[in-house]
């Protein structure tokens, strides 16, 4: 099987891969436009920032396995993936302290100006008195939207400084939860914007959150707060943004941005916003520590697809299937059993949603699971029933 990895990887993980007995290629300079062109004969396509569109998928007909190499899964069209059987998986934790570390470091360049500061001394100039104004951060509320792994490793750090936390994270944390913890709990982001004197963004992108941080957040958000970004662009409304700055004059970290470049070295097209803000290039996984962890993490989602067919990390399976009735049966492990079942379902139009076989001790009899999108009539279960080579069949509705 091939294997191709359309970004940067490290050389061992590299070498990982080929000693599995697969053949590895290495193009990072591919990007979405030129992937279709390069996945013909892929069976597990490797992404970290590339984006893999419907088109990639179609043209790719051995893909079996896509990775994000990284935690989310935004680039990648999952619905085309899901379409075709595709297992997509991702590496989620393995940059959390990575993540973290850019979303603290903002949040005191932002408090402190830092970068402007820097940019005004190699321009030569001394200018105490401007740059030494700053809020501080100790004894500050500071705000977490989305309370997973990265928003926690931030809570932790910015207790570090002496801050104090709450969040907006009704996926992660209930208000028990929250209180145990020691927690400020917000019902809305929007109490969450007006209690905050930062806000630092470690949520999910997509098509619900999108905007999380609009208008009306931003309103909300007192004069002169914080507000860090380093999850994903779409998560801010870029045009409300520029008049919170300019108007209520917030100091803003940004690592990632709406419509952002895709991999690579190429010109930023949204120098008005850099101007208002301390940006850097979405690099907040960019750590040697953080891309030895995510390596070894490809690595093993690959080992364990080879070996089982299941890899870990998988993202987009079916949270609930079709599935009415559940089917077992205890059966002799001999050829054209499973064939037999198989055959009389076909036979009444029911389709097969899952199935499991496992083989005991012995290798003399199995117990096959199968969930089965409608219920078998009388006559058929009384027919397998009937083979010498089935030795028990029970059914039932199914409750998962």
């Amino acid at each position: 099987m091939k294997v191709l990895i359309a970004d940067k990887l490290s050389s061992e993980a590299v070498t990982s891969l080929e000693k599995l007995g697969l053949e590895v290629e290495v193009r990072s300079e591919l990007t979405a436009d030129t992937l279709p062109d390069a996945v013909s004969d892929v069976g597990i396509l490797v992404v970290r920032s590339t984006k893999v569109t419907a088109a990639t998928i179609k043209a790719a007909p051995q893909l079996s396995l896509i990775i994000r190499a990284g935690a989310g899964y935004d680039t990648i069209d999952l619905a085309a993936a899901s379409s075709r059987g595709i297992y997509v998986a991702n590496c989620p934790g393995k940059n959390t302290f990575a993540v973290a570390e850019l979303a603290i470091g903002l949040m005191v360049a932002a408090d402190r100006r830092i970068v402007n500061a820097a940019v005004s001394m190699r321009e030569g100039k001394w200018q105490k008195k401007e740059y030494g104004k700053s809020r501080g951060l100790a004894g500050r509320t500071l705000g977490i939207l989305g309370f997973g792994q990265i928003g926690r490793a931030v809570a932790q750090r910015a207790r570090g400084l002496g801050m104090k936390i709450i969040t907006w994270s009704p996926l992660d944390l209930t208000p028990e939860q929250a209180e145990a913890e020691g927690i400020g709990y917000c019902d809305t982001p929007e109490q969450l914007a007006a209690e905050a004197d930062a806000v630092t963004i470690h949520m999910a992108s997509n098509s619900e959150t999108k905007h999380t941080v609009g208008k009306k957040f931003l309103d909300a958000m007192k004069p002169g707060a914080i507000l860090i970004n380093t999850s994903r662009g779409p998560l801010v409304d870029t045009q409300a943004l520029r008049k919170a700055i300019a108007e209520k004059g917030l100091r803003v970290g940004l690592d990632v941005y709406e419509g952002e470049p895709a991999a690579g070295d190429k010109e930023f097209p949204d120098a008005e916003l850099a101007s208002m803000a301390t940006c850097t290039p979405h690099i907040g996984a960019s750590t040697d520590q953080a891309a030895e962890a995510i390596a070894i993490e490809v690595v093993r989602i690959v080992d364990l697809f080879l070996k089982t067919g299941h890899p870990a990390g998988t993202v987009n399976i079916c949270a609930r299937s079709a599935a009415t009735y559940r089917l077992v049966l205890r059966h002799l492990n001999r050829v054209g059993v499973l064939a037999f079942v198989l055959d009389g379902l076909r036979e009444e139009g029911i389709n097969v949603e899952e199935i499991e076989n496992t083989i005991f001790e012995g290798a003399e009899a199995g117990c096959c699971s199968m969930l089965l999108d409608q219920k078998p009539s009388e006559k058929l279960i009384k027919h397998f029933r009937g083979n010498q080579s089935i030795l028990y069949v029970m059914l039932n509705p199914c409750t998962t």
